[in-house]
């Protein structure tokens, strides 16, 4: 009965939100517009100011008490509405930084400047803003740098309030927003400054809004994300960049030092051949079966990274999703292309990122990378190597080691979980994906290690958003989908 209850509240939520939706999507869009055309680079602080003094008179304008929270570094962005009496708490999490652009790579004059697009079958058209005034197409997208990641989420979020108060719908649980100004700097201030904040930030339960969703794009609900590590490796040649006919079989190459050293850490398969790697996973059916419910497509996947065999980490995507990886981001010896040049180089550095799991332990994981180069014979230091030690050892490596963000998962049948997925199938024809741990990483781990709160991510943007390159973009389909979802969670009765 209860549930019949819960399932004809949120109906009615969203059959009220319906009504006043069409005049609300384009001045939901014309602030997302507006919003985008502040700079966001997260290494620009005059920037990242900016945007917090326009969400603070946003914030403010619905009815939120602000406060600016001084970090390490960027200062984060608080907001709260009055409290209702002994009622529960979510804190909402998004991102207020975004990735760096180059102007060149995208298809427009400016990436704050958005532009409104349709595709036909010549491709992507721009459209006159002027086209808001009459009926909006679902298809159109808007592109510019931090459209879906993660600005559009953030005026989704306050356009749901104004639907909210227009149809004088109490928010039923207490509101907190925090929204981080390094994201995508790795978030380095944020464990000191959730531990210094601790009692603002108190709360029952943790919604994360980042990300896509399933590339189905059906309903997402995601209970965990992988963390993240970074080590450099650099090994040795001649101290000097050399003439490569003159000491091309004399001095040693750090390329090809490098290169034999690298190849070690898998096997042909692509499992990591580090021993000790994968301790402590553990693939049992039940997980497998949740795992097998994400309606993933392989021949799909398989085509769009035009691979003909994927590595064998797990038997199947989502599985390889559930162990740490351990991957070559970037690698640099020398000079290619028309700079190429005739030397023996003189370094050349391996860039990797491992990506963790729950079960695994990013100081841990470094432990037995380390182990395992000792026993390829290296000698590892954490400088630049001196000239004796260049003299002393034939096989030389720097480790200049990254700092960790961790991993979280949350149990998917807590009550709060239930509560979720009953709201979104309410809301939505199609079923909802629910995703154990996704790939990438946000830096949630803070908030759940001192608040003690279990955290659950909804994304709201497309899958094919190209987030962090050139050209992002959000689709007007997914602004109602955000719109509707912040809707009905804001005024829809914990159960």
């Amino acid at each position: 009965m209860k549930k019949i209850v819960f399932l004809f509240f949120a109906f009615c939520n969203a059959m009220m939100f319906s009504q006043n939706f069409d005049k609300k999507l384009a001045p939901t869009i014309e602030e997302l517009r507006d919003f985008i055309s502040l700079p966001n680079d997260a290494i620009n602080g005059e920037d990242i100011l900016k945007n917090i003094e326009w969400l603070d008179q946003k914030f403010k304008a619905r009815g939120f008490k602000t406060t600016i929270l001084q970090t390490e570094g960027q200062p984060l962005f608080f907001a709260e509405l009055p409290k209702v009496k002994h009622a529960k708490t979510i804190l909402f999490y998004m991102h207020i930084d975004g990735q760096a652009v180059d102007p060149s790579k995208w298809n427009q004059e400016d990436p704050y400047k958005s532009v409104l697009k349709a595709k036909d079958k010549e491709g992507w058209k721009t459209l006159d803003w002027s086209l808001l005034d009459s009926k909006i197409d679902e298809n159109w997208r808007i592109f510019g740098r931090s459209a879906s990641d993660d600005k559009g989420p953030i005026v989704m979020f306050l356009n749901a309030i104004d639907l909210l108060k227009e149809n004088n719908k109490t928010i039923p649980f207490n509101v907190k927003i925090i929204l981080d100004t390094e994201e995508e700097k790795s978030s380095k201030p944020l464990p000191k400054a959730v531990k210094k904040y601790r009692e603002l930030l108190l709360a029952d339960y943790l919604i994360i809004n980042d990300g896509p969703l399933h590339v189905s794009g059906n309903p997402t609900l995601i209970f965990g994300c992988r963390g993240i590590t970074t080590i450099n490796l650099t090994t040795y040649g001649p101290l000097k960049p050399q003439h490569s006919g003159h000491y091309g079989n004399y001095a040693p190459n750090p390329g090809f030092i490098l290169s034999k050293l690298v190849s070690t850490f898998k096997d042909d398969s692509g499992r990591v051949a580090i021993e000790g790697y994968y301790d402590g996973i553990v693939m049992d059916a039940k997980t497998t079966e949740v795992l097998k419910n994400v309606p993933d497509n392989t021949i799909q996947i398989l085509e769009n990274l035009a691979i003909k065999t994927p590595e064998k980490v797990g038997s199947f995507y989502q599985e390889a999703l559930q162990y740490p990886s351990l991957n070559i981001r970037g690698l640099s010896s020398g000079w290619v292309g028309k700079k190429a040049r005739t030397i023996v180089p003189a370094t050349a550095t391996a860039a990797i990122d491992i990506r963790l799991v729950p079960e695994s332990d990013g100081n841990r994981l470094k432990k037995l990378i380390k182990q395992h180069i000792k026993k390829q014979g290296f000698y590892i230091t954490d400088n630049v190597p001196t000239l004796r030690e260049r003299m002393y050892y034939d096989k030389i490596l720097k480790f200049d080691s990254g700092s960790i963000t961790n991993p979280f998962r949350t149990d998917m049948n807590l009550p709060f979980a239930v509560w979720l997925e009953q709201l979104m199938a309410s809301n939505n024809d199609a079923s909802v994906v629910k995703i154990r741990i996704m790939g990438g990483t946000v830096p949630i781990s803070p908030f759940i290690n001192e608040l003690n709160i279990p955290a659950i991510i909804i994304p709201m943007v497309n899958p094919d958003n190209n987030q962090h390159s050139p050209n992002e973009n959000l689709k007007i389909k997914n602004i109602t989908y955000g719109l509707q979802t912040f809707y009905t969670i804001l005024s829809t009765p914990l159960r």
